[in-house]
């Protein structure tokens, strides 16, 4: 990839993570005036407006995101697994994307349903309650994690992997053609534990985490 190419897929890069983490921010706002309003004409365009910045904002940007992270990591001398903050960025990615579409699918458009089919009493009721606060919690969660990944890119801890002190000592001292080396038990441990995030994310929705009682 020429240099070039490597600043037009960084500029794309950027922006989709600037407004992954300003369409997260209009999501989480919204949902606060969703719990706190006693509106149900506002409660209810609020949440059909949620559902929308998450479909067609949110979700896509963060895709966009984890692409255009994932090429520009193959792509360049800086490497996938090469550096410590570069597997823990692409592994947080991965699981704020992942995690998104889940909760899309099992809180944000049963959400949008839900006020769309329920009285205005309804609206306040507690059985809107858990969902409501769910709301409130998950993009204050994500919030935290896009800018944990925003601190790892500009001040890029730790250094390399001992699968990029490998590959370093290898371009070095060896020649072309050796076999590949496994994937550094310290990369596998940060993959296992975003497994076992997503995980358990996905069981806590599928098992309904008192979402869905009461139409």
């Amino acid at each position: 990839m020429t240099p070039r190419s490597r600043k037009v897929l960084l500029t794309l890069h950027i922006i989709c993570s600037v407004g992954w983490f300003g369409a997260v921010a209009a999501f989480l706002a919204l949902s606060v005036v969703g719990m706190s309003s006693l509106n149900p004409d506002l409660v209810r365009g609020v949440y059909l407006s949620m559902d929308l910045i998450s479909r067609f904002v949110v979700i896509p940007l963060s895709l966009a995101a984890l692409t255009t992270g994932l090429t520009q990591a193959l792509a360049s001398p800086w490497g996938l697994l090469r550096y410590y903050w570069i597997a823990l960025k692409f592994g947080l990615a991965l699981f704020a994307a992942f995690a998104l579409i889940v909760h899309q699918l099992a809180v944000v458009s049963v959400m949008a349903q839900r006020v769309t089919s329920s009285p205005a009493t309804a609206l306040f009721g507690p059985d809107l309650a858990s969902l409501k606060f769910e709301l409130v919690r998950a993009p204050a969660l994500a919030l935290v994690v896009l800018l944990s990944i925003a601190t790892l890119a500009v001040f890029k801890p730790w250094g390399l992997t001992p699968f990029g002190q490998r590959t370093s000592q290898q371009s070095r001292t060896q020649p072309q053609g050796q076999p590949t080396r496994p994937m550094p038990s310290g990369v596998k441990l940060i993959l296992s534990i975003l497994g076992v995030l997503v995980a358990v994310v996905i069981g806590m929705h599928l098992a309904g985490h008192g979402f869905h009682h009461g139409h």
